[in-house]
């Protein structure tokens, strides 16, 4: 049975709540979230204490979310990716154009996520590789099985975790530009801005650049 089912006897609930491997599920939480994301820079820009962001997350909505589990969620989420650079990119984030923001959105995003960066390092990059049209949607149960390989503790997550998975990982392809959209799917190749790339280049993110210049 692929690792990506649900299946009794397999893996115990108090098994993947101690999980602290590779793989995580908190994509399924949500996709790029570029417009979020500049708030949030902008929040870690100014060096908000604890008390400031609840003030800015639940009380004030600044994310203008419909309600307080899913705005402390996202920005949570959001914060976690973010947290993984430092303050050049959130500038980036917070003040350049939506081009740039979008990039350096997707870098962090990469950094946080070993699920989204091997994909993009396997599945993506060898049908770039062998000159493939389109992204196949069959692709992510066979990666699942993949990185179940590299980490056999990997919890084992319901179909409808892995198809949520499934959908923000190609969403946030089409957001940052590396397939044309999520129906049809077809490959494009992305041109990394200069700014962005001369900040992982000095802050030492090379294996982000790589993962995201897939004509490395």
């Amino acid at each position: 049975m692929p690792r990506h089912q649900s299946a009794s006897g397999i893996r115990s609930v108090s098994d993947t709540v101690r999980y602290t491997g590779r793989y995580k599920a908190d994509l399924a939480g949500g996709s790029l979230k570029v417009a979020e994301s500049r708030v949030v820079a902008a929040l870690l820009l100014e060096g908000v204490t604890a008390e400031a962001w609840t003030d800015a997350i639940v009380h004030r909505n600044v994310l203008q979310k419909r309600s307080q589990h899913t705005a402390t969620r996202q920005a949570s989420l959001i914060r976690a990716r973010l947290v993984t650079m430092d303050a050049p990119l959130w500038r980036m984030v917070a003040e350049a154009p939506t081009a740039l923001a979008t990039q350096a959105v997707m870098a962090a995003a990469v950094k946080h996520s070993p699920l989204l960066a091997d994909f993009l390092n396997s599945c993506y990059r060898e049908q770039v590789r062998l000159f493939q049209p389109t992204l196949p949607h069959s692709l992510w149960p066979e990666f699942l099985d993949q990185c179940a390989a590299r980490d056999p503790l990997m919890p084992v997550w319901s179909d409808s975790t892995s198809a949520k998975l499934r959908e923000n990982v190609f969403r946030i392809l089409a957001e940052c530009g590396y397939i044309e959209d999520t129906r049809r799917m077809k490959l494009q190749r992305v041109r990394l801005l200069p700014e962005l790339v001369s900040y992982l280049r000095d802050s030492r993110n090379d294996a982000v650049l790589r993962c995201l210049d897939t004509t490395l």
